[in-house]
């Protein structure tokens, strides 16, 4: 740990909080350099869905291909494994329009190739984002984030044109709304403020190019919005001819029980970003996935690595096996409400509990009627959890996320939700 901040830019290590040395892994389980072992419920940020050291048929895959072709510059020239990639994403992403695929490396580059797709194909200058949202750390994709101060602190500027609002959030939200009992009131009062104060006070909405969002927000505390949102916001965004955005990058690739978190909400966004678990855990990959007639003319954007020949076959089998995954996720979903729902009543500084598939959010609260942030209990449960062994990570102010590798079983999921609750009350 010392020699890792002497050499390495560190950016969000907590060594007093999780001061954790990984060595080697294998299914869910991580081995430390002292040989302790820990039940994973982070899938190192939701990269490794399928497990550790990854799953072996796409180990298998990826050997084999190793020996054929690892990569030919497919921005340049042609190569059959990053069509069939791209064949394979048309094929599942919601939406029965006609659609292409860029490819990249990590999500932030997903998402800046969707700014300039929906900047060149509508020649608009402006866009709209989220408050919580993250949606990346590059200069245009960190003007669209607002989860936390630290990630802007320094760095102005950042991509101008960007205004935020808003999220839905059912716990905590400008107005106060109990999103649950609600909900219709708290999606109209969203929607209202977008088309009042920020298109009759500070940007036309003939010149806003795009809205992006999380389905799930997923650093700003896993919060999942009233199920009706995302289309009452896709009858705006059409109205004044907006772009709708999809940032599925935490949230993709089966985490919420479909293979695109944004499924359970029932529209078809125009751009569709995914990066984190589509190399399943072994090659960094992005893409960004957008109605064809966005498409920009040759040359407006490209890069080196997106679409070799070793990550498309990686991420074809991982989708593969992704597939074969949902109803498994599904059905834990039930066991995570059960015993998660529960913690509310039984420790007050539990404020809420949220979640789909095996992405949970716990947030933590000095006091329910106050709604004050207790980022100390937070961390505290993060600490305690590790001391008897399970690994977590925090996201927002004062959440954990729970989210596990989608392989896990239920018997794993038991272990890992018996230590939560130990965690939580010896925090308290």
């Amino acid at each position: 740990m010392k020699k890792h901040h002497e050499l390495i830019m560190t950016s969000t290590h907590d060594p007093e909080y999780l001061p954790l040395v990984i060595e080697r892994a294998v299914g869910v389980w991580l081995v430390d350099v002292d040989e302790n072992v820990y039940l994973d419920f982070t899938s190192s940020v939701a990269v490794n869905n399928l497990g550790y050291p990854t799953h072996p048929d796409v180990a298998r895959a990826v050997s084999e291909q190793l020996s054929i072709l690892a990569h030919a510059a497919g921005t340049d020239f042609y190569n059959p494994y990053q069509v069939s990639l791209a064949e394979l994403l048309v094929s599942i992403a919601p939406g029965g329009f006609g659609k292409k695929v860029f490819f990249s490396n990590s999500g932030t580059e997903a998402n800046e190739a969707a700014i300039k797709i929906a900047r060149y194909s509508t020649n608009r200058k402006y866009f709209l984002s989220f408050i919580g949202s993250f949606h990346g750390r590059t200069m245009g994709s960190l003007g669209l984030t607002a989860s936390k101060p630290v990630h802007k602190k320094r760095f102005y500027m950042w991509m101008p044109g960007v205004f935020h609002v808003p999220y839905p959030n059912p716990y905590r939200n400008p107005w106060g709304i109990d999103g649950y009992e609600h909900p219709d009131e708290l999606v109209g009062r969203v929607l209202d403020y977008i088309e009042y104060w920020v298109f009759e006070h500070q940007v036309p909405a003939d010149e806003v190019a795009a809205i992006f969002f999380e389905p799930i927000q997923g650093e700003g505390g896993y919060v999942v919005p009233p199920r009706n949102f995302f289309q009452q916001l896709k009858k705006l965004a059409d109205k004044y001819g907006i772009l709708l955005a999809d940032d599925e990058v935490q949230m993709g690739m089966g985490r919420t029980g479909k293979m695109f978190a944004v499924e359970h909400f029932g529209v078809s966004p125009d751009i569709i970003t995914l990066a984190k678990a589509l190399g399943a855990g072994v090659i960094p990959l992005g893409a960004t996935i957008f109605r064809k007639d966005l498409d920009p003319e040759p040359g407006a954007h490209s890069n080196t690595f997106g679409g070799h020949a070793l990550a498309a076959v990686a991420a074809i089998k991982s989708i593969e096996i992704t597939g074969k995954l949902l109803p498994h996720v599904a059905e834990l979903e039930k066991l995570f409400f059960e015993r998660l729902a529960p913690l509310k009543e039984k420790y007050p500084k539990v404020g809420d509990v949220r979640g789909l598939g095996l992405a949970w959010g716990i947030e933590f609260v000095k006091d329910r009627r106050t709604k004050e942030h207790d980022a100390k209990t937070r961390n505290r449960v993060v600490y305690e959890a590790l001391r008897r062994g399970l690994v977590l990570l925090g996201c927002g102010k004062s959440s954990i996320r729970l989210i596990p590798p989608l392989v896990i079983t239920e018997e794993q999921a038991k272990i890992g939700l018996d230590i939560f609750e130990e965690a939580v009350k010896a925090a308290h």
